[in-house]
């Protein structure tokens, strides 16, 4: 016991001692409360860990404190693991990017099964009809990915022609879930687990089943004049699909996630390169793309991938420049707070060059959706 302690002061005075570590803690400090729902967040630069710690409460009902080992759910941060599993599943020739949908789902309306492409459907670029409001709501308490596909595969239409036009989509995701599931003949949460988590000794992330117990579990939180409501998997129907926003982890197996992407590990840098690389323009004078599972920006002269997400009471962003090996995640239980503008004050702190991310029409918060850019997993 005594050693534990030991390691965990001399790691804490490690992070601390780094440049703008203190500044950052007065910061993170100075934001969130000691009785409120807070973040946990971990920052890794030139490969070494500078920063991590949690802040806040974790569940409010039992006052348990919010650390590195928390796990939150991440919202739309899971779709670069689905995009992950589908390029695991190229690159061993299961499939082909340029796959049309119907070849997995021969009951889909042929007009459209025939039109989108699984490249699209990870581009946000396929104009598949969002599947809210074709979900019967009044049979259904928690939502699978399966519902998803029953909601839309006999629609015959589409936002624009595949291939076209930008618009996020959460339906996507949903079914590229589906395809890996038909393709490795395994759940989705026990192929993410066999194929990503246990190798990388990610051992407490895992993809919400309902009924299925989480270490470490976060409690989400919405956020009102009136105080904390509990805003989680019970309080939305939507909040338990899984390829769009399903998965909960912790900012210390994340970072286990980002090595694994540095070196490429699980999968050739060659593809794990593509999925971070501009593969379908979002906004032109923003020089803002999406690639496979991520956002992209190079307009100063290196790339800058990252990622936000939302989901019920939970808002999470992922800020990176491969190049610099540099990564800050930010995973948090509470909604009203502004996750991009901490990024960009951290950054300045550390002075990390680059724009830290793109913010266009009505990107100002995690809670506005634009055809443009709305990267949150939607709950209803």
């Amino acid at each position: 016991m005594k050693k534990i302690f030991l390691l965990f002061t001399l790691a804490s005075q490690y992070c601390f001692s780094q440049p703008g570590t203190k500044t950052i803690d007065s910061l993170l400090s100075s934001v969130y409360q000691s009785n409120a729902p807070g973040i946990a967040i971990a920052i890794r630069k030139n490969g070494k860990t500078i920063f991590e710690r949690g802040y806040g409460l974790a569940d409010m009902a039992t006052k348990e404190k919010i650390s590195p080992e928390s796990n939150f759910n991440i919202g739309s941060l899971t779709k670069q693991f689905t995009a992950f599993s589908i390029l695991q599943l190229a690159s061993k020739k299961k499939l082909s990017l340029n796959d049309k949908i119907i070849k997995f789902f021969p009951g889909f309306n042929k007009h459209t099964g025939s039109s989108i492409t699984v490249q699209e459907l990870l581009t946000h670029s396929s104009g598949i009809i969002d599947h809210y409001a074709f979900v019967d709501t009044n049979m259904t308490k928690h939502a699978t990915d399966k519902d998803v596909l029953d909601a839309v595969k006999n629609i015959d239409s589409t936002y624009f022609a595949p291939g076209t036009q930008y618009r996020y989509s959460n339906t996507a995701y949903c079914l590229l879930a589906m395809i890996i599931e038909k393709l490795s003949g395994m759940r989705y949460a026990d192929y993410i687990k066999r194929h990503i988590f246990s190798p990388l000794g990610m051992n407490k992330s895992q993809v919400l089943q309902i009924g299925e117990p989480i270490a470490n579990r976060v409690v989400g939180y919405d956020t009102s004049q009136n105080g904390f409501k509990k805003l989680d998997a019970d309080e939305s129907i939507f909040f338990s699909t899984e390829g769009d926003g399903g998965i909960y982890t912790s900012v210390s197996d994340y970072l286990k996630w980002f090595s694994a992407l540095q070196t490429g590990k699980l999968l050739s840098k060659e593809w794990i390169e593509k999925a971070r690389s501009a593969e379908f323009t979002v906004d032109d004078k923003s020089r803002l793309s999406y690639g496979y599972g991520w956002f992209i920006n190079d307009e100063n002269g290196f790339k800058e991938v990252y990622h936000t997400g939302s989901n019920g009471g939970f808002r999470a962003i992922s800020f990176s420049i491969p190049s610099k090996n540099y990564i800050m995640i930010i995973l948090s239980n509470r909604t009203g707070l502004d996750l991009e503008d901490i990024v960009k004050k951290i950054n300045k702190i550390l002075r990390i060059g680059g724009k830290s991310y793109t913010k266009i029409d009505s990107l100002e918060s995690f809670n506005n959706s634009s055809l443009i850019f709305a990267p949150c997993k939607e709950t209803i």
